[in-house]
């Protein structure tokens, strides 16, 4: 048996669960949790499971005290809880802390300490928890998108966020999310309707929970379903409850909001000049009625980059 609270995940935990599970012919691993911890106990189980698909992974959510000077009855607390959840008694504990032995002890098994993880990989949750990017290569792929900060690139046509994001992306070292809608009206042209909305927004979206997975540290999105309700405005004359509700509820760490003071671009893709200041102001309308974080970028396009990059790496 091996138990943690896992929170998060790390590359050190992969170690002693590989260990562990390389030295019994079946593991239990115990991911305990408390209410209101910072991560969220069903989550963590839920990674664990998806790292350790052969082991037999348990949730334990007693409330039980962590240290044995909080409760005279420590270890039979312990012992009970666990004996409760576990399919049978443990013959092996593992640990890579002091906990193991005594815990070994008290359930009745044989105490196999390892805390090689420790000099292999020298992190800990807290550090993750603290510091992600740092740690980035720490964590496993499949918990990294909880830490990935999301930023929306946004602006009206022919104010250059693709070609921003495009930049940012490459500054960082990470992947962009592109604009879906782009696609669609080069295969159906511009005259959209309320089904082609629905599309975009349901595509744009679905790309970016599909691209968060290989994204470093931070992952930038060429637009997003706020400007996808604002052009069903301008264009339909309405917009669906559906997409202005997702609209709200869909939030990023940071919305760069490229200003109108670029030279126009011609492109037959595009809706025309006399759109641009209609979608900025609908953007700061939004932005700041739903109390979203953003910065408005104007000047050079050399402006524009520095003070996204300045903006970004404050975050990340």
């Amino acid at each position: 048996m091996l138990l943690g609270k896992f929170m998060p995940p790390h590359n050190g935990h992969v170690y002693l669960a590989r260990f562990a599970e390389n030295y019994v012919d079946k593991l239990s691993i115990v991911v305990c949790s408390l209410q209101n911890e910072p991560i969220p106990g069903t989550l963590r189980y839920d990674w664990m499971r998806q790292i350790f698909p052969d082991c037999n992974v348990i949730h334990l959510t007693d409330e039980l005290p962590q240290l044995p000077e909080e409760h005279p009855d420590f270890w039979q607390l312990w012992h009970d809880a666990l004996m409760r959840v576990l399919p049978e008694k443990p013959d092996y504990i593992f640990a890579g802390e002091d906990y193991g032995a005594p815990l070994a002890e008290t359930l009745g098994g044989t105490f196999v300490p390892s805390n090689m993880g420790r000099a292999i990989i020298p992190t800990s949750g807290t550090d993750i928890r603290t510091h992600p990017a740092e740690n980035w290569d720490y964590i496993p792929e499949i918990v990294r998108p909880y830490f990935v900060k999301r930023i929306a690139v946004i602006g009206a046509e022919s104010t250059g966020k693709s070609t921003l994001t495009a930049k940012l992306a490459q500054h960082f070292q990470t992947v962009i999310v592109p604009e879906y809608a782009e696609t669609l009206i080069m295969h159906r042209g511009r005259d959209l309707n309320e089904d082609d909305f629905k599309m975009i927004a349901q595509a744009q979206k679905a790309s970016e929970e599909a691209l968060v997975y290989q994204a470093r540290r931070v992952l930038f999105c060429d637009t997003e379903i706020m400007t996808t309700a604002i052009w069903s405005k301008m264009l339909l004359g309405k917009c669906p409850e559906w997409l202005n509700a997702n609209a709200r509820e869909n939030r990023y760490d940071l919305y760069l909001l490229l200003d109108t003071d670029a030279a126009w671009q011609e492109d037959a893709h595009r809706y025309g000049i006399e759109t641009q200041d209609i979608f900025m102001k609908s953007c700061i309308k939004r932005l700041e009625e739903d109390q979203k974080p953003y910065i408005r970028l104007s000047g050079s396009w050399d402006e524009k980059l520095t003070a996204a990059v300045t903006a970004v790496e404050k975050i990340v």
